[in-house]
């Protein structure tokens, strides 16, 4: 039997969720793994809630529902955590990152979150000073890889390259700005 790692992604309109999920799922294909990388539609607007998934499996993937049993759940807009149960389904022993200022302990207490590993990293902070704006999308990438440990950083770091490349191929100032984002979110993720 196949092992799927399910990863949902929070965010708000205009945050990059989906983008994410899509480098992500171009990543974990690189590397030789099987994917999956879909949003939720719905009456998205900016600023609007919205939702995104990844499937990534070594073997291929069969399921065409969308993913309600995560075993990542990634949250890029921290007013989800109060306004949205966005840990629902979270498998017991499942990954919670965040982007907050605050450190995961913080976070468990506030929220009174039990179970699942915690981390957090300030996706905001880092994108206004890597790309001169709050985007966090590229960030809270680098916070996954570090996480879970589920793709080899360096091959990573090189085929985001090179997809960053293709979207903003004559800007290098904002393919540049994105890796150092995803570098620094790698380092200074927390885990609880």
């Amino acid at each position: 039997m196949a092992e799927i790692l399910e990863i949902r992604w929070h965010g708000r309109g205009g945050q990059g969720a989906k983008t994410a999920a899509t480098f992500l799922a171009e990543a974990a294909s690189s590397a030789g793994r099987f994917i999956q990388a879909f949003p939720e539609y719905g009456p998205e607007r900016m600023g609007a809630p919205v939702a995104s998934f990844n499937r990534i499996s070594t073997e291929p993937i069969r399921i065409r529902s969308g993913v309600t049993d995560p075993e990542v759940v990634v949250v890029l807009d921290p007013t989800l955590m109060r306004t949205g149960n966005v840990t629902s389904g979270l498998k017991p022993d499942g990954i919670i990152i965040i982007n907050s200022e605050r450190d995961p302990a913080d976070i468990r207490e506030q929220l009174g979150i039990e179970g699942f590993q915690i981390f957090t990293v300030d996706a905001n902070t880092i994108s206004t000073e890597a790309l001169g704006r709050r985007i966090p999308n590229t960030p809270m990438l680098g916070a996954v890889i570090r996480a879970t440990g589920m793709l080899d950083y360096d091959a990573f770091m090189e085929n985001m390259e090179l997809e960053l490349k293709k979207k903003f191929g004559g800007r290098p100032e904002i393919v540049n700005g994105n890796l150092e984002a995803i570098r620094r979110a790698y380092e200074e993720v927390q885990a609880e």
